[in-house]
């Protein structure tokens, strides 16, 4: 896994129990998701499906969010990114697994069709 997308968690992002919003981290996901299917496939990518979202633990706001990704598979214009989302809690060396999943991105060209992923 590497780290792939730090951020701060900021009061905008709460949900109304005051917790860090679900959909906030999700969108984390998606960024570090894409930014390493982009990297491995030298070009844009799009995020076809996120799976085995699992929320473990709550961010709060003022937590530092570290967003590891994997490659897992590869296939013609595909690629599963495995992520791993931990929090480092504010003030603290702290951290805890908050989230992982396992995003589905594809390769496009221009015109946003299917393209074959570039060989290593």
């Amino acid at each position: 896994m590497e780290l792939t997308l730090r951020t701060l968690a900021m009061p905008a992002d709460t949900n109304a129990a005051g917790d860090i919003f679900g959909g906030w981290v999700m969108s984390q996901m998606d960024l570090a998701a894409a930014i390493r299917a982009n990297e491995r496939c030298n070009g844009r990518t799009v995020t076809i499906a996120a799976n085995e979202i699992v929320f473990k633990q709550p961010v709060k706001v003022g937590d530092t969010l570290c967003v590891y990704t994997a490659v897992d598979q590869v296939g013609r214009s595909s690629m599963v990114i495995r992520i791993e989302v931990w929090a480092r809690r504010a003030y603290t060396a702290q951290r805890e697994h908050v989230t992982q999943a396992r995003f589905t991105m594809v390769a496009v060209d221009a015109e946003g069709k299917p393209r074959p992923v570039d060989a290593v």
